[in-house]
């Protein structure tokens, strides 16, 4: 998605044609994508309209048709690479390249469309993150349910490489989403132990996972690469629902009525 301000120059395009696959092995987004699948569960629809806001390459999505197989799913989305690869992967969702600034008018479809809705690993690549909740609560239906995930804890220089211009803090978040026009429900700061050593990991690794990037033209894991993250994936079953240390926030919000 994009606000009139992102990382300067960031190609989103060639973002997903290179990382796609290093996504989907990724724990930390397997992670955070059953967390919103099981919260998104709890929730009593006798007809869930789903949209996922900046869909990315479309796993979330992929995601929340196994545990939501009756929901209706749209994914809005930047850019083009991201929406054709998630329409390989789940044809049965549709996907819009979409501009919450200058929406196309084949969004106007949507507009107070959702009764459910997720905002996964977004708010840190836009600069001003409320301004951008407030655009997409115009496909939200009046009460719909809205699940936003961010990343808190220290910004590694490869979080800094892919576009993030900020991490927060359970404070910051709720400012966010209080400003963009959203009640909250409740915080989940997920993650700890496990989640936080992989970040760790991360941060100490940084500099030499963006010359590995820059060397090889992709994001494609290497074999150890693959091990490592299917370690902490299966450490990650350990992890803390909710710890006040956990680097991984989650607000569950809801639109007015």
């Amino acid at each position: 998605m994009e606000t009139p301000a992102q990382k300067p120059n960031f190609d989103w395009d060639a973002h997903w044609n290179e990382y796609d696959l290093t996504a989907q092995a990724n724990p930390g987004q397997v992670m955070r994508h059953d967390l919103v699948a099981r919260i998104l569960g709890e929730q009593s629809a006798q007809e869930m309209r789903l949209l996922d806001i900046g869909s990315g390459q479309g796993d979330m999505l992929v995601r929340l048709h196994k545990a939501l197989p009756t929901a209706s799913l749209v994914g809005f989305e930047l850019s083009a690479s991201g929406v054709c690869i998630s329409k390989l992967k789940l044809p049965g969702a549709d996907f819009l390249e979409a501009n919450l600034y200058k929406p196309g008018p084949d969004m106007d479809r949507y507009r107070n469309w959702a009764t459910h809705a997720v905002c996964c690993e977004v708010l840190e690549h836009v600069e001003d993150p409320s301004a951008f909740l407030r655009s997409a609560s115009a496909y939200l239906a009046p009460g719909a349910f809205l699940i936003v995930t961010v990343p808190s804890g220290p910004m590694s220089a490869f979080d800094k490489y892919i576009g993030h211009l900020r991490h927060f803090s359970q404070e910051s978040l709720g400012t966010v989403t209080r400003e963009g026009g959203f009640e909250t429900i409740r915080f989940l700061r997920a993650g700890f132990p496990f989640f936080n050593l992989y970040r760790l990991t991360v941060i100490a690794r940084g500099k030499k996972l963006i010359e590995d990037a820059r060397s090889t033209g992709s994001m494609s894991p290497s074999r150890l690469a693959l091990s490592v993250m299917a370690l902490y994936q299966k450490l990650f079953r350990f992890n803390l629902e909710s710890h006040s240390f956990g680097w991984q926030l989650v607000v569950c919000c809801r639109k007015p009525e």
